[in-house]
């Protein structure tokens, strides 16, 4: 079971033809799994490999399909759902992506995403949650290619920089990267999995038409080489955080195994972690420097 909310998930770490723009009304694009070759192909063929079937939502059923997965993937305190089946009902008549990954009847993931700025450009992808292997980059996959399809070129989404599966299955699997660290984006969250913590977040920027994402949708996740001069910012010692220098060019700044296990074994620590990887990767963030990438359990930095 995978996800993260509010944030896209697996940001966990899962879409052609032309829909009605923003503010028109809801028209369906044509069933991706007929159409080939190229990104809607590609997550054909991954919806495939995970046993799954995407579509697009546009009826109460679903949308309380989805309520209630997402309910069972978070726990979130009744006042405060992910989602609801009235927002659902707006943003997909105002020709937003909602769409789930069912296994025959039961849906096993889902995905919403709005159009954000600068207008036509960039689709904003606000939670995606799986319960299935792989369906999470199946629905990536589809909300890709239903992007291209509508001339945008940029998804972005929010993640917490704390979770390392969904590290590196946003920069490896799919490609995309932070390009903005959001100290505690949401307020005190009071969903099973982010209770306790700070909610900060890193704004992943998924350019969808640039050859290393293409590589990566392709199934050759892309892992950033690490050379000998490279210093640890933040290292794992003993299971506690450690800082350390950052006055290289390359800078690796690690992170907890699991960190949502952790909050709830020992909300503290937790806690270490997050002010670690706070001062040192939000800082040199702030400052200008790029990550260009996740390997062996660490973010790869960059200055500029």
């Amino acid at each position: 079971m995978t996800g993260s909310a509010p944030g896209d998930a697996n940001g966990t770490a899962f879409p052609s033809g032309g829909g009605a723009p923003h503010g028109t009304g809801h028209v369906p694009g044509p069933d991706l799994a007929t159409e080939g070759p190229g990104p809607a192909r590609q997550a054909s063929d991954a919806a495939i490999r995970s046993g799954v079937r995407i579509r697009e939502l546009a009826d109460f059923s679903a949308f309380k399909q989805v309520v209630k997965l997402f309910d069972d993937i978070w726990h979130p305190d009744p006042s405060n759902p992910a989602l609801t089946p009235d927002l659902m009902r707006a943003m997909s008549h105002a020709g937003n992506y909602l769409a789930g990954a069912f296994d025959g009847a039961t849906l096993v993931g889902a995905s919403a995403a709005f159009f954000a700025a600068p207008p036509g450009r960039v689709l904003h992808s606000h939670v995606t949650g799986t319960v299935r292997r792989g369906a999470g980059f199946a629905l990536k996959l589809h909300q890709r290619a239903w992007a291209l399809a509508r001339g945008i070129d940029v998804v972005t989404w929010t993640c917490d920089p704390l979770v390392r599966r969904n590290a590196y299955f946003n920069l490896a699997k799919l490609g995309a990267r932070p390009e903005e660290y959001l100290r505690d984006f949401y307020g005190s969250m009071a969903d099973l999995l982010n209770a306790g913590d700070e909610s900060d977040r890193v704004l992943a920027v998924w350019r969808l038409d640039e050859p290393l994402v293409a590589e990566a949708c392709a199934g050759r996740p892309y892992v950033p080489p690490i050379p000998p001069d490279a210093v640890v910012g933040v290292a794992e010692h003993e299971g506690r955080p450690r800082v350390g220098a950052t006055d290289a060019r390359v800078v690796l700044v690690a992170i907890p195994a699991d960190i949502e296990s952790l909050r709830r074994r020992d909300a503290g620590l937790a806690r270490a972690w997050r002010y670690a990887v706070r001062d040192v990767l939000g800082t040199m963030m702030t400052q200008g420097a790029r990550v260009t990438g996740f390997a062996e359990g660490c973010y790869v930095v960059e200055r500029t």
